[in-house]
């Protein structure tokens, strides 16, 4: 009990000094538990969702993985209602036509209304069963070919309303619609475009055909339970059909959206993993320099008879109120973390309703248990190093002890740490392919992190005294100064760089990567592409005939070349089957995209039931040129083409493609399984670029899910992909980068308590305050920039690597974005001359006589 009541008032008279510890727990706890809200709250809305609108029984075709590639869903016969509403145990069947291979336009000024978000589009027939998921909130639902119903959501982020027209663009065909109602999520609308159109519009604008439907729903009758309708169903229309329980549509509802979730979930946590990591050097500082600083208390408590074991269970008891206290407030920050999350995603079409939030019990458990655990075993070596403190240390001034024997052996093993990390990542480069050499690289990555931060204090000697050479001397006395100050403890200085090392190193690698990625795309494009326009929709869905059509009316076109994707089933020499995308494309495809090849002709791949495969596949499947392949398309009847072509695997464009002319893939299908385009590739004739240019523009004005792109503008639209996803994941290291920020904060802060003596003395013999100020400020940007220099080399040394194992991929060229790098490391001074601010303001402020006089 002493020791606790010892513990707990020196965590209230030192509250001050862990207060920056505090709100690092508090951070990373946040995003742990933020994390973990938003997800679980947008499962649980899916759920209610799903759980909503599923029927009791779904009777919808097999799946057959060839939708997309025609534009039209699967369908089952009209003819089945007949026989559904027959049945004894079903109350209502109600027919479905949905599809999400459309594009809604506003017809005032041609402009798309699907969501820029990525999420899908989709139109359905309105059926009484609509009202489990929406309400009319205004307006009526449609009684007729011309009207629609539309989500509240979409016509809000696009001013329309009652009245306004509609073009609902889909493969069987183009027509309009007038919006009739307006209907309202009564759970979220999940980022969709959704309209409602009468049951026969839906049939013959998404179907192309009145006898068929995309499924049924029904309904069982009284004492009838799901499982026992279904074996009913089963029995009466045989197994040519897929028959689901609402619970297994609701199953495959969650599974949909569960691997998206998921990646998001534990892309989120670990980001929050690098931000836990960061802080552990902040909380080892700051019960480091507390122990450190409090070395005559404590002997003179173990002079008074307190065991090593009693001052080490002091230090650890401060830990977990620390723990404690930072992680009820990060569970609190994290659900307001969670609300901020579901407001985002509210301007990006996902509603969530924030009445609704899903704190599960595991949540709060999870956050403190994380917040205690890691506050505990950082202060664990303080704690030790503690409880060593000798009685006689009552007698001595309070200072930190040097590193000695202990520094020399942690030295040795941080250089024999990055050693066996530099040697696993030179074996990562060198393994010829992503799969060999990925888990080196993983290696090689996660052993020089940790061996650098072993070998930190080590650095801190070379490292500060280079930067120091370069920043500080322009300074001075006050520069030589906050030089020495800055190497008066290395472990402190290595520890405190160490956390900004981790963020900045993280970024310079994923930069490096992502200029290699844009470079190597642009010289493939540059050495492969030879059309002049690539013409592809901005959606997942492929081009309607009406808009290939629309395509091949521009003039100014010497060529056109289709590209269209066929699921096929491939029997190989090997005696194994395999289910590959085929591409079905032009014969002039061989001319606009220039592929190598090791043995063959591309031209000839295009040949009458001919076709290529690419090295890997061929060496797998000991294929050889001339060998006649059963390939099956999905669909349609078995074709024996013939290998004209082994292309090489040595690109990023169409990395591993097998291809075939693309009416050799039609003729073995039939006519409603024929493949639309993809995209096409549009060549000019030369010196007529830009009237093709214009006349293509003219020619698909009326498809606002297409963009007509050069070259220039491909490439442009690679580059924005790429700079996207490097935004998002530098946001996400932001919170890493921030508590890093906070440890450099909390070092000078502690420093300039434990120097409260030596600044006394300095002002007294002539030091003045803008002086005091300057020098700490600078020993501040010599710490910050230490971490920058260790982390731009450690991350520009993971990018080099990484691009030499992705090389095989198609990465094939090194670029390192020098502006980047330059300008991380000018930002980290700035950063670092920030975080100076308020510990030298509160050093200038200090009493010189009271200064001296402190123990």
């Amino acid at each position: 009990m002493t020791v606790l009541k010892t513990s707990v008032r020196n965590f209230l008279a030192h509250k001050g000094r862990m207060a920056l510890s505090m709100i690092a727990v508090l951070l990373s706890v946040a995003f742990v538990c933020g994390t973990l809200v938003f997800t679980d709250t947008m499962t649980a809305t899916f759920d209610r969702l799903f759980g909503s609108t599923a029927s009791d029984v779904t009777i919808s075709a097999k799946e057959v993985d060839n939708a997309q590639k025609t534009g039209v869903p699967d369908s089952v016969p009209a003819s089945l209602q007949r026989t559904l509403t027959r049945l004894p145990g079903a109350a209502a069947s109600v027919p479905d036509v949905t599809s999400e291979y459309v594009t809604v336009a506003d017809a005032k000024n041609n402009k798309s209304i699907s969501p820029s978000s990525g999420a899908p589009t989709f139109v359905s027939n309105w059926d009484p069963t609509e009202t489990r998921a929406v309400d009319i909130s205004s307006g009526h639902p449609p009684r007729g070919p011309a009207e629609a119903v539309l989500d509240a959501d979409t016509a809000g982020k696009h001013h329309l309303g009652l009245g306004d027209t509609l073009r609902i663009i889909a493969a069987p065909g183009d027509f309009d619609v007038t919006v009739s109602g307006i209907a309202t999520f009564k759970t979220t609308n999940p980022g969709a475009a959704v309209i409602y159109v009468d049951t026969a519009t839906a049939q013959t604008g998404l179907l192309g055909r009145t006898d068929a439907y995309t499924g049924f729903g029904l309904t069982a009758a009284k004492g009838v339970t799901d499982e026992q309708l279904q074996s009913a169903v089963k029995a009466a229309i045989g197994g040519g059909y897929t028959v689901d329980t609402a619970a297994e549509t609701k199953k495959k509802g969650q599974d949909d959206v569960g691997g998206f979730l998921n990646f998001m979930k534990y892309a989120m946590l670990g980001f929050a993993g690098i931000s836990v990591l960061v802080g552990v050097f902040l909380i080892v500082n700051t019960f480091s320099m507390l122990v450190a600083q409090r070395t005559r208390e404590i002997g003179l408590m173990r002079a008074l008879g307190s065991s090593r074991r009693q001052v080490n269970r002091s230090v650890l008891i401060e830990a977990v109120l620390l723990g404690v206290t930072g992680s009820v407030l990060g569970i609190g920050g994290g659900i307001g973390l969670a609300v901020g999350l579901m407001k985002l995603m509210g301007k990006a079409g996902m509603h969530l309703d924030t009445s609704q939030l899903t704190i599960r019990a595991t949540t709060p458990v999870v956050g403190l248990a994380i917040g205690v655990v890691v506050t505990v075993i950082s202060a664990y070596i303080p704690a030790r190093r503690a409880g060593k403190i000798s009685p006689m240390a009552a007698l001595r001034d309070a200072g930190t002890p040097a590193d000695g024997r202990a520094g020399r052996i942690r030295a040795a093993i941080g250089v024999l740490v990055s050693a066996a990390g530099a040697l696993a990542l030179a074996g990562a480069g060198q393994a010829g392919g992503a799969s060999a050499g990925g888990g080196l690289l993983g290696l090689g990555v996660l052993l020089t992190l940790i061996g650098f931060v072993i070998v930190g204090p080590l650095l801190a000697g070379a490292i500060v005294t280079a930067v120091s050479a370069v920043v500080l001397r322009f300074f001075g006395p006050v520069g030589r100064l906050a030089e020495r100050n800055a190497l008066r403890n290395p472990r402190r200085t290595g520890a405190t760089a160490s956390a900004l090392m981790i963020g900045l190193a993280l970024v310079a690698g994923m930069s490096v990567v992502a200029s290699s990625m844009v470079a190597s795309a642009d010289d493939q494009l540059d050495k492969s592409v030879g059309a002049d326009f690539i013409l592809q929709p901005d959606g997942q869905q492929p081009l309607t005939p009406a808009l290939v059509t629309a395509i091949k009316s521009a003039s100014h076109i010497e060529h056109f070349t289709e590209y269209a994707g066929v699921s096929a089933r491939i029997s190989n020499p090997d005696g194994t089957t395999s289910t590959k995308q085929l591409s079905a494309v032009s014969p002039s495809y061989a001319d606009d995209l220039r592929l190598k090849t090791v043995e063959g002709r591309l031209t000839d791949a295009y040949a009458k039931d001919a076709m290529s495969v690419n090295e890997g596949y061929a060496k797998d499947h000991g294929i050889a040129i001339g060998d006649e392949l059963t390939v099956t398309m999905i669909g349609g009847r078995p074709a024996r083409l013939t290998v004209n072509a082994i292309t090489s695997d040595d690109t990023a464009v169409d990395h591993g493609a097998l291809y075939t002319d693309i009416a050799t893939a039609r003729r073995y299908l039939p006519a409603d399984r024929q493949p639309l385009d993809l995209f096409v590739f549009a060549k000019a004739v030369d010196g007529e670029q830009k009237q093709a240019a214009a006349s293509l523009a003219a020619a698909v004005k009326d498809y606002p899910q297409l963009t007509v792109r050069d070259q220039s503008d491909y490439k442009e639209l690679i580059h924005k992909q790429v700079n996207q996803l490097l935004y998002m994941i530098y946001a996400l290291l932001g919170l890493a980068i921030i508590v890093a920020v906070l440890g450099v904060v909390n070092t000078l802060a502690l420093s300039v308590v434990e120097r409260t003596r030596e600044i006394g003395l300095l002002r007294a013999i002539g030091m003045s305050r803008r002086q005091l100020r300057r020098m700490i400020r600078l020993e501040s940007v010599v710490i910050a920039l230490f971490g920058a220099v260790v982390g731009l080399g450690l991350g520009l040394g993971w990018g080099a690597t990484g691009q030499q194992v992705l090389a095989s991929q198609g990465l094939g060229i090194l670029r390192v974005p020098w502006s980047t790098i330059v300008t991380v490391f000018i930002a980290s001074a700035v950063v670092g001359l920030l975080a100076a601010l308020l510990p030298a303001f509160r050093a200038a402020r200090m009493n010189v006589l009271n200064a001296i006089a402190t123990d």
